[in-house]
């Protein structure tokens, strides 16, 4: 994996509140990885998913970038900010999918985490149609 010099880099993007409310769709993909409920949505440029693990993430696929956003169905903070034009994320990391591997390489400790049993095909689909 590419190792970047970012740490916690914001993504700032330019959309119309109608298009997106950021922190409900966190809680709502939180809720639904709480309930070990595994789902896929595409909103604007990124992509939340849930696992039927109890995991969920936020992907910015341009740039490979991720948070996740729980673990084993227990919710996780996450740095967002909203304004009525604008939205930033606290990026924790980038991924990259392998085969039927989910890399994730964490910015603050450079660890490279290696996660099988996401539905990686499914995941795919999505990136491929929202991008």
């Amino acid at each position: 994996m590419t190792r970047r010099k970012t740490r916690h880099q914001p993504t700032t993007a330019r959309l119309s509140r109608e298009s997106l409310h950021l922190a409900k769709e966190v809680r709502s993909i939180q809720h639904r990885a709480a309930e070990h409920d595994g789902c896929i949505v595409s909103i604007g440029p990124l992509v939340f998913f849930s696992t039927d693990s109890g995991d969920a993430w936020i992907l910015e696929p341009a740039d490979q970038l991720a948070t996740r956003l729980a673990v084993g169905g227990d919710p996780l903070p996450v740095h967002i900010q909203e304004t009525e034009t604008n939205f930033a994320i606290g990026w924790q990391g980038h991924y990259q999918i392998d085969g039927d591997t989910f890399l994730w390489e964490d910015n603050d400790s450079r660890r490279l985490n290696i996660i099988k049993g996401y539905p990686l095909k499914q995941l795919l689909d999505v990136i491929n149609k929202a991008g």
